[in-house]
């Protein structure tokens, strides 16, 4: 399956749960994309996935706030907020460090989820 198939199955997937698709960028928050651009928005979601996800971390589950930074609400939208939820959703071991493909799975289904918010 090629990589935006993948992407556009597993976003038509997170559609349909009621908890994943209450999230919603706000308006502060795209105007704070307005004010920094995606590429400050896409280098804050790196830095969030190597510091709270790329290893299993002790307070797993709790490492990603419901509010404040786009990358944030995305994450709880995509299902990538913790290990549990990504091994849940994307079957990728919470055992097991991120691969450098993994992570950048990661980032791109963000990005996307950003990107429709952001242009609604």
């Amino acid at each position: 399956m090629k990589k935006k198939d993948m992407l556009e199955s597993y976003m038509k997937r997170l559609s349909k749960s009621k908890f994943r698709s209450s999230f919603h960028l706000r308006k502060y928050m795209i105007e704070y994309i307005d004010k920094v651009g995606m590429q400050k928005i896409r280098d804050d979601a790196i830095y969030f996935i190597d510091k709270n996800l790329a290893t299993k971390i002790e307070n797993d589950g709790h490492q990603t706030p419901y509010k404040n930074h786009p990358v944030f609400i995305a994450q709880h939208a995509t299902a990538t907020c913790c290990r549990g939820c990504i091994e849940k959703w994307y079957k990728i071991p919470v055992t097991q460090p991120l691969t450098q493909n993994e992570k950048n799975f990661i980032l791109d289904i963000i990005i996307l989820w950003i990107k429709r918010e952001y242009h609604k």
